[in-house]
């Protein structure tokens, strides 16, 4: 074999030997690329259920905070509606009677003598009202203090009245005494409570009424007059 030719042979020999040192290269990085594979792949698996985790109380959080919010806006829609609703109680409870709802009247109770007259008021009006308190009373113009309430005879529920409806208040006037220094009055005035609009009263039948004002005292208004609450 000549030299040129042992030459070309050993070319080939090394070529071929450099080509399968590549292949094993390569298959080595190929069997290390499917190794990293793997662990890629186990990473992604690791991180997949951190990311479901995440994901769900983020999910979660996010309906949550949506949930949250709409719970949030309900909870602030009934407090409106509450509020509306409060609003619609206020709007649709029974009003207090205004002068204008109520008819007035007095007369003269048991005697002679003649030491209590009973105040009645109608409810006139179409709706119904609230007869709240006692009456303001004076007897005397220009005397500037109401007639003292007596606190045993405020009802236990409220005096409400439907149209047409009566309320009662009963009035001390005097203690009967003939020494007593009385006043003939045959007209007073009075107001409501929550009202200042002012109510004259005739009490001119039969004379007048005999009025010590030291000694009167009016009762609250109730729909009827009851025996010891009413007696002072």
């Amino acid at each position: 074999m000549n030299a040129s030719r042992r030459t070309a042979l050993f070319s080939v020999a090394a070529s071929a030997a450099l080509a399968l040192s590549l292949t094993a290269c390569q298959s080595g990085e190929g069997t290390k690329s499917e190794g990293a594979a793997p662990v890629a792949k186990d990473t992604a698996s690791a991180s997949a259920p951190a990311s479901v985790t995440a994901s769900t109380p983020a999910g979660g959080a996010s309906a949550g905070s949506d949930t949250g919010t709409g719970t949030s806006t309900a909870v602030a829609t009934t407090h409106k509606t509450g509020t509306g609703s409060s609003g619609a109680g206020k709007g649709t409870a029974t009003p207090l009677c205004r002068a204008q709802d109520v008819k007035v009247g007095s007369q003269r109770q048991d005697g002679p003598p003649y030491t209590h007259i009973i105040l009645t008021a109608r409810n006139t009006s179409d709706h119904r009202c609230e007869m709240a308190g006692f009456p303001h009373i004076q007897f005397i113009e220009g005397h500037r203090q109401d007639v003292p309430s007596v606190a045993k005879s405020k009802p236990a529920v409220p005096t409400v009245l439907n149209p047409g409806d009566p309320a009662f208040a009963l009035v001390k006037l005097s203690d009967g005494g003939v020494d007593e220094d009385n006043e003939v009055v045959n007209a007073f005035q009075l107001i409501l409570q929550g009202d200042s609009s002012v109510i004259a009263v005739n009490s001119s039948a039969g004379g007048g009424i005999a009025v010590d004002l030291p000694k009167a005292l009016t009762g609250y208004w109730t729909t009827e007059l009851r025996n010891g609450a009413d007696d002072f």
